[in-house]
């Protein structure tokens, strides 16, 4: 699967350096100098990158063979990917990824279907995007990623367990 750790906004200067929004938590490591990035529309890449610099909260990043303005501005709006087969294992038996929450099945303490996760906010808070099922079909739910409310996700078998509090599933029965 490819995941996208960076977008390229636009040019910077004439020498052909690049503006990236970051999209990944350790933009050291994946936007290093040195890394070699797949790329969507593909035939924009592989991109190597050559090297990177923060300037006013932003990633600059130079690409070998990208040496003048016009040469980036063929580059605008590609974005850097990443397979997740070549991403390291995670220490923490706690911590996923988001592509690995994606898609598994939501059920509550009894068993019963609830939905499928269909995105991960990171806002403060994880949240889970929970795209209903059932009499819940065509609702979104979100549901703090916490221990508390999600105590067990089982990747090998596609599924999690929530333990919701009243009203997260229901709003009307809230007090």
């Amino acid at each position: 699967m490819q995941l996208v750790v960076g977008r390229i906004v636009r040019p910077h200067g004439i020498r052909g350096e690049l503006v990236v929004e970051v999209r990944t938590d350790d933009p050291e490591l994946r936007l290093a100098p040195g890394a070699v990035l797949a790329t969507d529309p593909a035939g924009a890449g592989p991109l190597a990158i050559s090297q990177t610099r923060w300037h006013s909260g932003r990633l600059l990043a130079s690409f070998r063979g990208v040496e003048d303005r016009d040469q980036a501005e063929h580059l605008r709006g590609t974005l850097l990917l990443v397979d997740s087969a070549d991403l390291e294992e995670i220490a923490d038996p706690d911590e996923f990824r988001d592509h690995q929450l994606i898609g598994l099945a939501v059920v509550g303490p009894g068993g019963e279907l609830v939905g499928e996760v269909a995105d991960v906010l990171h806002h403060g808070q994880d949240l889970l995007v929970v795209a209903g099922a059932g009499q819940r079909s065509g609702t979104e739910i979100l549901v703090p990623f916490v221990a508390a409310i999600v105590p067990e996700v089982n990747l090998e078998a596609g599924r999690l367990v929530i333990d919701p509090p009243t009203g997260l599933l229901d709003p009307d029965t809230a007090v």
